[in-house]
């Protein structure tokens, strides 16, 4: 076992001291990177990327030649799941992820295989363990997972949506069918993300991109108590250290209090909920990740420190911060905007550590 040269984004995440509040970006892998697209590029399409062992560990640690980053998080996909379950995942230009078969009936969900991560996704877990390997201790790894609702709104409706019509329909009309699939998703993605632990992923992830399009009572069923099922089946130690676990619900800020008492370790929050009122509604029960609005990377270099002082500020003195955006980088920004976001983490954090 490789002894980490920089643990601040676990000792972060279990809320203990750091001499600097920790920096990664969501989607810090991707086409705002030159070397990315000629990465990509090389590779054919994206799916094929994801698919490269060698590619994906490439393009994973790629920022981290450019930027002071405290993590790498594996490239890949949140649908690779669905995916292996044989729904038929492609991409087409400028429409996102589709699927060619979908999941609207009690038949289809008795239909879908039960997944055997370690085999049926054998080539995210080789990117895992090389990726950990070439890091060599360098940050630490997080590995992802879609969450059960979020795959399952891209399985119904067959690809993505702007009024979720079709998972809607299925769940209010027949919410027995919706609880079977994400109960089977639940099972699936607890299988992938202790494959992707024991693979060598530090800290996982899971992103509940559509949670937030969700009535409360039904944010509550649907969602956040599935998630609080995987966060119960994850293996809880590896290596001799904890493996920590952030949940992250866009436009989830209304729901804190009850994500936080999923036993999760941190909660990543949107650029639409205040950091600092955050902080002072979960206490330190968890650590907060976030919360740059990705869209003040398009802003000049100043106005970005700016914006990083004052997020800096709102949350105040002492650990359980891990700077990120609240969503992912978009693939127009200039990199040295984004160098200038973590510069600027680097540079005025360290004033709220001294304690």
């Amino acid at each position: 076992m490789t002894e980490l040269k920089n643990d601040r984004f676990l000792r972060a995440l279990m809320r203990q001291p750091v001499d600097r509040t920790p920096v990664w970006m969501m989607r810090q892998a991707g086409r705002y990177l030159p070397e990315y697209r000629a990465a990509r590029e090389k590779a054919g399409d994206f799916l094929s990327l994801c698919k490269n062992t060698e590619l994906a560990c490439e393009v994973t640690l790629q920022p981290l030649e450019r930027y002071p980053l405290d993590a790498a998080i594996l490239f890949s996909d949140i649908l690779t799941i669905p995916d292996a379950m044989g729904l038929g995942l492609y991409f087409e230009t400028g429409e996102g992820p589709k699927f060619r078969k979908t999941v609207r009936t009690a038949a289809d969900v008795d239909a879908l295989p039960t997944l055997k991560a370690d085999s049926d996704l054998e080539y995210v877990m080789n990117a895992v363990s090389t990726i950990r390997r070439e890091l060599n201790g360098r940050v630490p790894l997080i590995g992802f997972s879609g969450s059960p609702w979020t795959l399952a709104t891209y399985m119904v409706e067959g690809s993505s949506s702007k009024d979720f019509r079709e998972a809607k329909r299925l769940m209010y009309s027949e919410p027995e069918v919706m609880h079977r699939l994400l109960a089977h998703l639940a099972v699936a993605v607890t299988d992938y993300l202790n494959c992707q632990i024991r693979a060598g992923a530090q800290a996982v992830q899971i992103f509940d991109t559509w949670g937030g399009v969700l009535s409360s009572w039904a944010y509550e069923e649907f969602s956040l108590a599935y998630m609080k099922k995987i966060v119960d089946g994850l293996i809880p130690e590896h290596e001799g250290r904890r493996v920590p676990v952030i949940l992250f619900t866009k436009n989830g800020g209304q729901w804190l209090e009850s994500m936080a008492a999923t036993g999760a370790d941190a909660l990543g929050l949107d650029w639409t909920t205040d950091i600092g009122k955050a902080r002072a509604r979960v206490g330190d029960t968890v650590t907060l990740q976030g919360n740059m609005d990705p869209s003040m990377l398009y802003a000049p270099k100043g106005r970005i420190r700016e914006e990083v002082a004052d997020i800096l500020r709102r949350f105040g003195e002492g650990s359980g911060h891990i700077f990120n955006l609240g969503h992912g980088i978009t693939p127009d920004v200039d990199p040295a905007h984004a160098g200038a976001f973590i510069e600027a983490v680097v540079e005025l954090s360290p004033a709220y550590h001294k304690g």
